[in-house]
C-alpha cells in the first residue's frame, strides 16, 4: 500500500481480460482496475459481482489497483454445498 493513495470499496461490473476489471465505486464512478501482485500470486479469482477494495492514485483517478476481495458473511451463508442424499 502506498502512502498517498485513496482506498475505496467498489463492485466489479465487468471483466476486461488480462487481469483488468471495470469497477463501480461507492460514489458512482466507474474506473479501470488491475489486480495486485498478491492476488495473482495466490490465485484469487475475481468475478463480476464481487466486492473489492481499490487503491487509487491521486494523480490518475481513472485507474486503480484491486488490493483485496471482500467477503460478505450473508452471501457466503447462501452458498452452502449440500451432499446428495443416498
Amino acid at each position: 500500500m502506498a502512502k498517498n493513495c485513496i482506498e475505496i470499496e467498489g463492485l466489479i461490473t465487468r471483466a476486461e481480460g488480462s487481469g483488468n476489471f471495470r469497477v463501480e465505486l461507492q460514489n458512482g464512478h466507474e474506473i479501470l482496475c488491475t489486480t495486485s501482485g498478491k492476488l495473482k500470486q495466490n490465485f484469487i479469482k475475481l468475478i463480476p459481482g464481487d466486492k473489492v477494495r481499490v487503491e487509487i492514485s491521486p494523480y490518475d483517478l481513472n485507474r486503480g489497483r484491486i488490493s483485496r476481495r471482500l467477503n460478505d458473511r450473508k452471501e457466503l451463508a447462501h452458498t452452502v454445498y449440500h451432499k446428495k442424499p443416498k
